[in-house]
């Protein structure tokens, strides 16, 4: 297993201070305020807006209360609480998700979520690359890069997600095949990059289906337009990625092969 941060302390540059971006040229675009913070890794665009609106935030020296307020990308200077901030160190992490935990930072409805894997631990903000949805788990990515997450979940040119999923009854030959041709469900295309049969028994049956795109509960759907329900589903892998053997809860970060690999167009 890759040797993860230490817990409990940020990953910040040498000193304990923000990285702070190189000086830029002016190059004229301006995006709020808000989604520059996200941009730049140190909160959530939500939070962002929350900090904003309660006065917490000044842009160039000057306070700002509207989280659209234009502000340059690479030039301007933000402030939080009165302290400068940069651009945070790039961070990037896979976790094994368990069951049960939903894909969001703050949950409506109270339930657990992914981050509760990561506390203690004084991370700077990242957030989740895709999703699982609450009843499954596996490989989870996280990062503060919005660009490189961008890059893993875009349908045609992202990576391969590779999935094992037990269902209800056993499939033959020919229903695997039907499965391998996608479905269509409420309007929606679900492809399916590859699917095999791992093994079967008279009552279930184990699968593994590889994803280039991955719509709300796409495989979930894909195997009920096909007659078969899902009792266990977990992805094993995000391109080169694999989850190995990292114990169910723990979480370790990416060495800078798998990062690069990653970052490359239609990685396998």
């Amino acid at each position: 297993m890759h040797e993860a941060p230490a817990r409990g302390r940020p990953l910040l540059a040498h000193g304990g201070a923000a990285m702070t971006p190189p000086t830029r040229r002016d190059t004229g675009v301006r995006y709020g305020i808000a989604r520059v913070m996200s941009k730049r890794g140190l909160c959530s665009r939500s939070e962002a807006e929350r900090l904003v609106r309660a006065g917490r935030v000044r842009l160039d020296g000057r306070p700002v209360l509207d989280p659209e307020r234009p502000a340059d990308p690479q030039r301007a200077r933000i402030e939080i609480d009165g302290a400068a901030t940069g651009a945070a160190v790039p961070l990037f992490l896979a976790l094994n998700k368990p069951r049960g935990l939903v894909c969001t930072a703050r949950d409506e409805r109270g339930r657990d979520t992914v981050f509760r894997c990561f506390e203690g631990a004084g991370l700077p903000h990242v957030a989740p690359v895709g999703r699982l949805d609450q009843a499954s788990e596996g490989l989870l990515l996280f990062s503060n890069d919005p660009v490189w997450a961008a890059g893993i979940t875009a349908p045609q040119t992202g990576p391969v997600k590779t999935y094992r999923v037990q269902v209800d009854r056993p499939v033959d030959d020919e229903r695997l095949c039907a499965i391998g041709a996608g479905a269509v469900d409420a309007g929606e295309v679900l492809g399916v990059h590859a699917v095999r049969l791992l093994r079967d028994n008279p009552r279930t049956a184990w699968l593994e289906i590889e994803l280039h795109e991955g719509r709300n509960r796409h495989i979930r759907r894909l195997l009920a337009a096909h007659g078969l329900g899902v009792l266990r589903l977990v992805r094993v892998a995000i391109g080169p990625v694999a989850l190995g053997d990292l114990a169910k809860g723990q979480w370790r970060a990416l060495d800078p092969a798998e990062v690069d690999a990653l970052r490359s167009p239609g990685s396998a």
